[in-house]
């Protein structure tokens, strides 16, 4: 067992050895340096794999599609420009139809396809032609070409028309309507009787007439494959959105927020609850909107104008229909649970008064999290482009297509050509999945560690502010602008502390989502253990995870208290905050469950209104039309609930961390005094040295309170727990001194 905490934490020696009392240890040195060391060089790994991206990608790929040069669409190329074309037309229809056979050697990515302006319709009178790009013998310039909407039949010779008649190039007619489907022209298998008339008349080639046609092209641009691309797009193309949406809208809805708390503290929990649900009725009835069950505005795949009697599947609008089923549960829940909590928001609002006298007095909180809030601003701007360039990075390559029919006249060689007539495709190696997939545990990781900085200078200047409280005069040590200095602190001495603690909450949400798409994919393919035990591991393996991620970042948030404190290691730190809390757990749980979930309701309405104005602004006809049209409001939404509840979750840490810091000073300086805390505010002591102790024991707690946000560690909620708890607490109490044990070592 330690000694009493007053060697660690309150009215410390000085660091000169004179018996002149301090109130925040200053005799400080680096903590947890290795992990310093490996930040640093995560970083520069990022920068490293970031350039490789910049290099070897073009964000166009996962947009446009190849041509039969390998040409991307819509991008300028060394010898050819196509930016005004970005429609990819498969020129062969009987290629596209022996694809769709299950028996058939040609895969589409074979077959002949070339970029246009827009996708050609067959004609009344005559037949129309969509010939290759112009070369060799036809001497004509691109603009001419599109002018001429493709069509230089009239110039070819009797060798290069023959070819045309037996679907060899350079000219392929035009029999099938063809429509705008994510930028690729889909074939509407309705045949032109005109169209066709008119070939056969003159001696072509039979062309095939079904179903599969049409189906071949949808399943590759339904592909699962093609729809993570369109979605990856649609960030990089909804980029103002995300600025003014997940920028800008929460930072001013944060700020709003925090002035009404300090002002208007008692009905901010009233205001709050209702706002909430207001605001996730109103994202629920979006995407209703998007899914077409209310109106008609439901998400397309057709791009720009069509035939209303056209109708194309896309599997962006079973994903939002999926979501909305899923909004739907989650608004009923949560009106549920409103109002099952009705009853303990006056006890919310105590505890929130607390936090508005700090602010009060503290006044350089609020502004504070601009700080790194303009930093993760930077991050995110470089993360993003980086990732673009990342996903689209590969090398474009011919694909190997023997023994298939996909002969095409060459103008160049003024031949048909059968060797070298396969289509392009770009090839991802594995070293790419895997500079992915640590780009995004490094925009995680990153996240953590500013959210876990700004958490640990406000923790420092709230125990500034608590220490302080009791005394005659002001205490020399306390400086005018307690923020600054616990940025000071945090800087010199605790950087590589902040870095352990984030990389450890990164970790282990790295591996709960690996193991969850293991356990996904086991259960698709029906490889669940047949054994009772193995059944009952299976299924609560998913919840433990949760738990043990629940734990870790309970365990984080006070051991940042303590490090901003002591200035200890972090695990350290860790073991003396979760010491305090057990020694103390009956008269601090009650204040935390209510106030942590009107403070998570908070974040969620900042999120939720971001998502919402998101709506509103991708709902605009520039994004709805041409190339700027995003394939589905689904991801640049959720984008913009992400970080408006990132930018909500830097700013309501101004009231997280005053409430958990106090809290924490308080069982120290209770313990240092007998029970009688000299320093704590008034407030705090009317809410927590109340005569009811036993209504801890028959406080009912809402069933979600436990999802929302468990702040502390442990929690016993009825009495049957109780033994439970003990041994819960004697276990992790020695984990946690263990693993600072191995620190030192």
């Amino acid at each position: 067992m330690r000694g009493p905490l007053g060697a660690v934490i309150g009215r410390y020696t000085s660091s000169d050895g004179s018996d002149k009392d301090g109130i925040i240890k200053h005799n400080r040195k680096c903590r947890d340096i290795t992990f310093l060391v490996i930040f640093i060089a995560f970083w520069v790994s990022m920068i490293v794999n970031s350039s490789f991206g910049f290099n070897q990608g073009n964000p166009l790929r996962l947009t446009y599609g190849l041509d039969y040069e390998g040409n991307v669409c819509g991008s300028n190329h060394r010898h050819r420009d196509l930016t005004q074309l970005e429609l990819r037309y498969w020129l062969n229809p009987n290629q596209v139809y022996e694809s769709g056979l299950k028996d058939g050697e040609l895969k589409l990515a074979n077959a002949r396809t070339i970029c246009l302006l827009d996708c050609p319709e067959p004609l009344d009178d005559t037949l129309s032609w969509v010939c290759d790009y112009p070369d060799g013998d036809i001497r004509m310039k691109m603009d001419d070409w599109i002018d001429r909407n493709y069509d230089y039949f009239e110039f070819l010779t009797p060798a290069m028309r023959n070819s045309s008649l037996q679907l060899q190039g350079p000219c392929y007619p035009v029999i099938f309507p063809s429509v705008n489907v994510y930028w690729s022209c889909q074939y509407i298998a309705r045949a032109s009787n005109s169209s066709l008339r008119h070939w056969q008349q003159m001696g072509g080639v039979s062309i095939q007439e079904d179903m599969i046609i049409d189906k071949s092209i949808r399943r590759s641009v339904n592909s699962r494959a093609s729809v993570l691309k369109r979605y990856v797009a649609d960030v990089g193309k909804s980029w103002p959105v995300l600025i003014v949406c997940g920028g800008l809208v929460p930072l001013f809805l944060s700020i709003v927020w925090l002035l009404l708390i300090r002002h208007f503290v008692a009905a901010m929990p009233w205001i709050t609850v209702v706002l909430f649900n207001m605001l996730l009725i109103s994202v629920t009835i979006f995407y209703y909107l998007k899914a077409g069950w209310i109106g008609d505005d439901a998400v397309t795949p057709i791009i720009g104008e069509h035939d209303p009697y056209i109708h194309v599947y896309g599997r962006e609008l079973t994903h939002v229909r999926i979501v909305a089923i899923l909004m739907t549960f989650l608004s009923a829940v949560a009106i549920l649970t409103s109002i099952a909590i009705i009853r303990r928001i006056l006890m919310a609002t105590s505890v929130l008064k607390v936090a508005a006298k700090v602010i009060g007095e503290v006044q350089a909180l609020i502004i504070f999290p601009a700080i790194p809030y303009a930093m993760l601003a930077i991050f995110y701007m470089f993360w993003l482009s980086a990732a673009l360039y990342l996903f689209s990075s590969g090398q474009v390559v011919q694909n190997n297509c023997n023994n298939t029919n996909c002969c095409a006249y060459d103008l160049a060689l003024k031949k048909v050509n059968c060797e070298h007539c396969c289509g392009y495709s770009i090839r991802y190696t594995p070293h790419i999945t895997v500079a992915i997939f640590f780009h995004l545990f490094g925009c995680y990781w990153a996240t953590q560690f500013f959210i876990a900085a700004s958490a640990t200078v406000i923790a420092g200047s709230v125990a500034s502010y608590y220490w302080a409280q009791g005394e005659e005069e002001a205490s020399p040590e306390i400086p005018f602008l307690p923020v600054f200095a616990s940025m000071k602190r945090l800087g010199l001495y605790n950087v590589g502390s902040v870095a352990l603690g984030s990389l450890v909450v990164s970790f282990v949400e790295s591996v709960r989502f690996i193991l969850e798409g293991i356990r996904r994919r086991t259960k698709v393919r029906g490889n669940i253990p047949d054994h009772w035990l193995g059944r009952m591991g299976y299924y609560t393996s998913r919840g433990c995870l949760k738990s043990v991620e629940w734990t870790i970042k309970s365990a984080n948030r006070n051991a940042y208290i303590m490090i901003a404190i002591t200035g200890k290691s972090f695990c350290k730190s860790s073991a003396i905050a979760t010491e305090l809390i057990i020694n103390n757990i009956m008269r601090i749980g009650k204040v935390n469950v209510i106030g942590d979930v009107i403070l998570f309701l908070g974040k969620l309405c900042v999120s939720l209104f971001s998502a919402l104005f998101g709506f509103l602004m991708l709902d605009s006809h520039k994004y709805r039309s041409s190339h700027n049209k995003v394939s589905s409001p689904l991801l640049p939404v959720l984008a913009c609930w992400a970080l408006g509840y990132v930018v909500a979750t830097l700013f309501f840490g101004v009231v997280e961390m005053s409430i958990d810091t106090i809290i924490l000073s308080f069982c120290q300086d209770s313990e240092e005094n007998e029970g009688n805390a000299q320093h704590a505010p008034s407030l705090l002591l009317e809410t927590l040295d109340s005569n009811h102790e036993e209504e801890f024991y028959s406080y009912q707690i809402s069933p979600l309170s436990f999802i929302f946000r468990p702040r502390f560690i442990f929690f016993p909620t009825v009495n049957f727990l109780s033994s439970r708890f003990s041994l819960l607490r004697s276990a992790t109490y020695s984990v946690i001194k263990f693993a600072s044990l191995l620190v030192k070592l």
